[in-house]
């Protein structure tokens, strides 16, 4: 991303969406608090991902995923860690269960891996026991602790078996292999879990995988490959879909929706009609993408118009950005009976235009725009993920207008740091947690449906591309310690009491929730500190520890 210092007159938006009578995009009050609750029942929870926390990569007849084996490549991930590991998740669900006690959660949302369940990804083949009753277990124990399980189908850890095979999202046949998967998670499950999501962030999927290569199974097929990844990956959602809602709907009565990640995008310059189609296309390329296929039957128009022009240009005959035909438009429109929303960061957006090379077609060039960010904004040391709190409601008002008002649950929200030292008094991050929860909230206010929200992560974790450099977690994670221990941050204690209050109640009260939480913590390093020493005096490293010196 450019980082540039801009002039902020940006103060207003006039965004030519059909603009919802309650919501008024002119108006950009940045520093208002709004103190009140949500409304009851909302549900409150925090999340994790497969991949990313479970370890146990080769263990009880698991299959390698493309993360398996991407990961194990030098050079592809921070310091060459590896999740083979990470928080040892697979061993810990009764640990890890009661921390989502003590925070008083609604609900929790996990993933579920493809390769554990069937090793090949391919369900004639074989089906893992032990991996189904890994799940059953940790299902069963959420719910005797009143916790609601929010399950994930697909968070990124494709079998490896199918990548090789067929080319993974690349080829058609992902949508009849992924539908066999789903359909044996609700067999298996479905009498117990009630909310599902098929994708989480296929964005990325599409993008890091197949377009830039960051991200496994590490493709880069510039300017094709993330396109022919989110068709298949939208076929395979609405396959997916339409197998619950004839199979097991009646039966089991639960909900399928998809999560979909998607940054604001505010134009620089609010008085240029260009910079505000250019916020306008960054938004819709970004979520866009795959929200309006599912709720109105097809890729937004001006995806169409920009990919087809630039393949004209290219000398394509077609474009690149693959069509659905009729009846596959019919079949994917309304698929959705709760939208997930992952949300984290804004950017300024200003039109900028790319020439249409052969060479140089990409997702990124054919959308002619540049994303810009305000020097000002809160940066906890990820390069990508700045706080700014206003986007967000912005966000869920733009999905409100666009999509139906459909019901949504957030799916993530969070911040990460990155640092060489063990903070665990992260006053950042409660930061963050109040100003996005009240911008929520506000959203809310505005007529905005959302039902629930989900904290990101309840756990340190394996942050992909970056390894163990990025820490999100509520709970922080030694990483060093073979046993993996977890210690609360002071954003524990402060998400805790928005919790129990359901918001906000009133300045004083939140004043001292802050104090109260940032007391805690520092007895909480105290006991990090000496386990650090006691560890040390055993000298159990593992060798995969970046060569830093803790503070």
């Amino acid at each position: 991303f450019q980082k540039r210092g801009i002039v902020c007159h940006v103060l207003v938006l006039v965004l030519c969406l059909s603009a919802a009578e309650d919501f008024d995009w002119t108006k950009n009050n940045h520093g208002s608090f709004y103190y009140g609750t949500f409304p009851a029942g909302f549900s409150w929870g925090a999340g994790s991902s497969a991949y990313q926390t479970e370890g146990a990569w080769d263990k009880d007849g698991k299959g390698l995923s493309i993360w398996d084996v991407f990961s194990h490549k030098k050079g592809k991930i921070q310091q060459n860690e590896t999740g083979d590991s990470s928080c040892e998740g697979y061993y810990k669900v009764k640990d890890d269960v009661s921390l989502m006690k003590e925070l008083k959660l609604n609900h929790y949302r996990f993933s579920i891996s493809w390769p554990r369940l069937i090793p090949t990804g391919i369900k004639s083949d074989h089906i893992n026991e032990k991996g189904i009753q890994y799940y059953d277990e940790l299902i069963d124990h959420l719910l005797e602790n009143k916790i609601t399980p929010i399950v994930t189908l697909y968070h990124w850890d494709l079998p490896q078996v199918l990548q090789e095979k067929y080319g993974g999202w690349q080829n058609i046949s992902m949508v009849n292999y992924f539908n066999d998967y789903a359909n044996l998670c609700f067999e298996k499950f479905g009498n117990r879990v009630k909310y599902w999501i098929t994708f989480n962030n296929p964005w990325s999927v599409a993008v890091e995988g197949y377009e830039t290569g960051e991200h496994a199974p590490g493709l880069k097929m510039r300017g094709t490959g993330a396109y022919r990844a989110a068709h298949h990956i939208i076929k395979a959602h609405a396959k997916v879909w339409h197998t619950y809602d004839t199979q097991w709907r009646a039966k089991q009565k639960g909900l399928v929706g998809i999560s979909l990640s998607g940054d604001w995008g505010e134009p620089v310059d609010i008085s240029n009609q260009k910079d505000i189609e250019a916020a306008e296309r960054y938004v819709q390329f970004y979520l866009g993408w795959f929200a309006t296929p599912i709720f109105h039957g097809d890729y937004p128009q001006v995806m169409k118009d920009f990919i087809g022009r630039k393949s004209v240009q290219q000398g394509l005959g077609t474009s690149r950005l693959p069509t659905f035909s009729p009846q596959e438009k019919s079949y994917i429109k309304g698929t959705c009976d709760f939208l997930g929303i992952g949300h984290f960061t804004t950017r300024y957006i200003t039109q900028k235009n790319y020439p249409s090379g052969r060479s140089s077609s990409s997702y990124f060039t054919d959308r002619d725009l540049a994303e810009l960010v305000d020097p000002r904004w809160p940066d906890p040391g990820s390069e990508w993920l700045y706080s700014v709190p206003w986007g967000f409601r912005r966000l869920l008002n733009f999905v409100k207008t666009q999509y139906g008002n459909p019901m949504i649950y957030v799916t993530e929200n969070g911040v990460s740091e990155k640092m060489l030292c063990t903070e665990l008094c992260d006053d950042w991050r409660i930061q963050y947690y109040k100003d996005y929860i009240n911008e929520m909230l506000k959203a809310i206010k505005d007529g905005v449906n959302v039902k629930g929200y989900t904290a990101w992560s309840l756990l340190d974790k394996f942050e992909w591309d970056e390894g163990f450099s990025e820490r999100f977690g509520l709970y922080y994670v030694d990483f060093r310690n073979k046993n993996k221990p977890r210690y609360p941050k002071a954003s524990v204690q402060f998400y805790k009491r928005i919790v129990s209050s359901n918001g906000f109640p009133n300045q004083r009260e939140v004043e001292n929730w802050r104090r109260k939480a940032v007391e805690t913590c520092s007895s909480s390093n105290q006991l990090l500190a000496a386990a650090r020493r006691k560890s040390k005096e055993h000298a159990e490293m593992p060798k995969v520890w970046p060569v830093h010196d803790e503070v």
